[in-house]
């Protein structure tokens, strides 16, 4: 765990600013209000807003373009969806989960370049069209059973090593998924959107990329009850 700190601590710093977009002060913010385990200090995030105002007004003012790159644009979507989805619950706060509210994917509250968005246009339009199934273990959706919201900001030139990271700590973690040689009961992120993922055989060689457990082919597949509660 020590050594894997040390590394997630690295490719933050390891991020430079040569890219379009400054993410700097969401990483701020992030090392701030987040553990290591990924819980959120809402309520004393909530009364020091300003910089997370001033990152949200930068992602909107520096929108990407065709002339950004696939990574540029990757770290930039994967940022805005997750400094949002904190936006959005802030707004609401003190809640108990983010399904208390009325359909917070659907909801209007993004505007970037005079055009308004949904969490879901960020998701299903942009990021997983991308066809990187590694995003579902970067976005997160301020709930317990969700990916964890790492404690630094996804970068255009460490983007690959950050999304490896992600899925291994996901697959990995015991909360999210149980795993062993000839049974696993994995998150439910698998089912709902197992059109992005691998089939059959494949599947089980995908989780074997990340899993510290190699699993067999063979192995029975279940899912896991998803625990909507807030992230904190």
């Amino acid at each position: 765990m020590k050594h894997l700190l040390i590394y997630s601590f690295l490719l933050c710093w390891l991020s430079g600013n040569t890219q379009k977009m400054d993410h700097s002060s969401w990483t701020a913010i992030l090392q701030s209000y987040v553990t290591d385990k990924g819980d959120v200090n809402y309520k004393s995030l909530q009364n020091n807003r300003t910089v997370l105002n001033g990152y949200l007004n930068a992602l909107a003012s520096n929108v990407p373009d065709k002339n950004w790159s696939t990574s540029e644009k990757k770290a930039y979507w994967i940022n805005a969806y997750n400094a949002f989805t904190v936006q959005l619950i802030l707004d609401n706060y003190p809640i108990q989960s983010i399904k208390d509210l009325k359909d917070p994917w659907g909801q209007k509250f993004i505007t970037l370049n005079d055009e308004t968005l949904t969490l879901n246009t960020i998701e299903h339009k942009i990021l997983r069209p991308m066809g990187d199934s590694r995003i579902h273990f970067a976005i997160v959706c301020a709930s317990e059973s969700c990916p964890k919201l790492l404690n630094c900001a996804f970068e255009a030139e460490t983007i690959d090593s950050q999304l490896d990271q992600a899925a291994h700590e996901f697959i990995n973690d015991p909360t999210k998924n149980s795993i062993t040689p000839s049974k696993i009961t994995i998150s439910k992120i698998f089912k709902w959107f197992k059109s992005d993922f691998p089939k059959g055989v494949d599947f089980i060689n995908y989780l074997n990329t990340y899993s510290t457990v190699q699993i067999s082919p063979e192995a029975k597949i279940n899912h896991q009850n998803y625990n909507w509660a807030l992230n904190e």
